[in-house]
């Protein structure tokens, strides 16, 4: 048997357990490297398309980095994804005594209800907060390293 038959390798469907580590060039956003391991599903949303795409014909074992130019990772930055939120709506779906600050990351329920996103907090005014939606790596030079341990 050769090397290259010898291990299952990442298809359109795998279901896939790994470390992998996103990062820009302020460093790091994601690691599990140091942590246990992801699991996740291609196709499901978990990774962008252009991620998954890296992915595919990875072999289990398979430990390397991808160099992923600005936008292709996480699309370009989208200024409608800027949204302004009153005080008083934090308080009323939030906790009432939370204080926002510059930089923070706020997660919001889903609109559907299912899952969450995140929001970072880019301006705070006395009755208003600017949260930005976008990735914060969307028109960001991505390094994208992944360990594949298991795929099913």
């Amino acid at each position: 048997m050769t090397a290259s038959n010898a291990y299952p390798t990442i298809g359109p469907a795998s279901f896939l357990t790994l470390h992998y580590r996103l990062s820009g060039p302020q460093g790091d956003v994601i690691n599990t490297f140091n942590d246990k391991p992801a699991t996740l599903s291609l196709g499901s949303g978990e990774l962008s398309p252009a991620l998954e795409q890296r992915l595919m014909g990875l072999e289990e074992g398979a430990h390397t980095t991808f160099e992923l130019a600005a936008g292709l990772a996480f699309g370009e930055r989208n200024p409608d994804m800027q949204q302004w939120v009153s005080k008083s709506l934090l308080k009323e779906f939030g906790d009432p005594d939370e204080q926002y600050n510059v930089g923070d990351v706020v997660q919001f329920p889903a609109p559907n209800g299912q899952g969450s996103f995140a929001g970072a907090v880019q301006q705070v005014t006395d009755d208003q907060v600017l949260f930005d939606f976008n990735h914060p790596l969307a028109n960001q030079p991505v390094t994208f390293e992944v360990q594949v341990i298991g795929i099913l």
